[in-house]
């Protein structure tokens, strides 16, 4: 699973693009696919994107020549629309004379609908992103409304998960959906505003974290301060419940709650659920990391390292060739031979997808000298596909959605399986009734039209 981006922006600082490039740089987690930072001066806007990673996007001469004191920049997992140069953000246009540039966090479940209103009133689309969209609806409102209104009314009109940034020559601005499914928070460097899709960007710069950008807010900061703007009425929220069991850095505060404390719940709660007769507890690195640590520290099973991985391995080297593509997990994880040797092993992993992986990967321990493998899972199975910024596979390919636990187990060549309850992985926030777990429970927070989900699967089933 992947989460499609991260979002950064810094209001009033002389140093912006570089604050915003080092913010990406602490983001790089939530995507790899693309980067971009456009930067304001005042008078104008100024881009530069490109495909790969943060640290290939950008270089000192680069960030050099971005000179202005407000910026906003994305890193892109592709959730809608292909990974390719033309869907690269922040997105840049020319509108009424003055640049106008959004970085989005999110899917839009009627992007389609209106894209096709738009298209038929002789909008020209230049990407597949429901991002465009958008900028495009802005603009027609704007035609008619002055442009604070015309942004609200573009905001009321979007159905779906969305945490956005927008700059202008003068102004930042950030806003979040009426459900909150995607993270945004702010805080202050000395006179400047930040804005960031998790709290690790902030700390990173040495900024303090004020609070969230609540759900339904929409934040302008520019000449005279900070100001909010009530989007819509309240709703009911519907935060990702995977930003706590794999997406946010350990480190980073989600919905006003701890990443890494949430996730030792959910692997104590999992030992308590799930407990194994083993020597060692260990973890499939680096996602199942700290909930292993919470397992071991409740069944007082030990904890060591029983596998390590290549940090140097990105997603593209295993693409173009065969034998590498077969050869994937070997490539990325290697057994700790003498730390496996004769033991009977829990490990401890955030979620099965398709599969495919943790079968190779408990092959790769019995091979490292295992004597037995007993797998335990922090969150419930995954059983239906996400339509609000989640890249699941869809439902016919995830493993859960048509097998049981006991299939799965003999599948993967696990000695025993055990998942975490919707129950128990709830009990492990503050408020649990805030969270979305429709890709658990199938309750979709929202109701998707049919024509989404077929858009969706024809995307993730045809090579682009």
């Amino acid at each position: 699973m992947h989460e499609e981006c991260g979002i950064f922006g810094i209001y009033d600082h002389p140093q912006a693009a570089k604050l915003t490039y080092l913010g990406l740089f602490a983001l790089q987690h939530r995507g790899q696919e693309s980067a971009g930072i456009v930067v304001s001066d005042g008078f104008s806007l100024a881009a530069h994107r490109g495909l790969g990673l943060v640290e290939k996007v950008f270089n000192e001469e680069i960030l050099r020549s971005l000179r202005g004191k407000l910026a906003i920049g994305h890193n892109r997992y592709s959730t809608s629309g292909s990974a390719s140069a033309a869907n690269v953000q922040p997105l840049l246009i020319s509108f009424f004379g003055e640049g106008i540039a959004l970085s989005h966090n999110g899917t839009l479940i009627n992007a389609r609908e209106l894209r096709e209103d738009l298209e038929s009133q002789g909008f020209i689309f230049q990407s597949t992103m429901d991002t465009e969209v958008i900028v495009h609806l802005l603009r027609k409102l704007s035609q008619t409304q002055g442009k604070r209104q015309a942004l609200l009314a573009t905001l009321r009109r979007l159905k779906g998960a969305y945490s956005l940034l927008l700059l202008t020559n003068h102004e930042a601005i950030g806003a979040r959906d009426p459900h909150g499914f995607r993270p945004l928070v702010i805080g202050k460097l000395k006179e400047s505003y930040l804005l960031a899709s998790e709290t690790c960007a902030l700390d990173l710069l040495g900024a303090k974290y004020l609070r969230e950008v609540k759900a339904g807010e929409m934040l302008a900061i520019n000449e005279k301060g900070l100001k909010s703007f009530r989007i819509a009425p309240p709703a009911k929220l519907a935060q990702c419940i995977f930003e706590h069991i794999y997406f946010a850095r350990p480190d980073s505060i989600v919905f006003g709650e701890a990443v890494h404390q949430v996730r030792e719940r959910l692997g104590k709660r999992l030992a308590q659920e799930h407990p194994a007769e083993a020597d060692l507890t260990i973890c499939v690195p680096d996602s199942g990391m700290v909930a292993s640590l919470g397992y071991a520290r409740q069944s007082r099973i030990p904890w060591g390292m029983g596998l390590t991985r290549n940090h140097y391995i990105g997603r593209t080297f295993i693409q173009p060739v065969q034998f590498a593509r077969d050869m994937e997990v070997k490539i990325k994880l290697n057994p700790i031979r003498d730390v496996l040797q004769g033991k009977r092993i829990v490990l401890v992993d955030d979620s099965i997808v398709r599969g495919t992986t943790c079968k190779k990967i408990i092959r790769i321990l019995r091979e490292g000298g295992a004597k037995k493998v007993h797998f335990r899972i922090s969150s419930p199975p995954i059983r239906y596909p996400c339509f609000f910024g989640i890249d699941t596979p869809v439902q016919k390919e995830l493993i859960a959605s048509s097998r049981s636990v006991e299939e799965i187990r003999r599948s993967i060549g696990a000695n025993s399986l055990g998942y975490l309850s919707l129950e128990g992985l709830l009990s492990c926030v503050t408020r649990p009734q805030d969270y979305c777990t429709a890709c658990f429970s199938g309750n979709y927070p929202l109701k998707v039209p049919p024509q989404t989900k077929y858009i969706f699967e024809v995307k993730k089933t045809t090579k682009v």
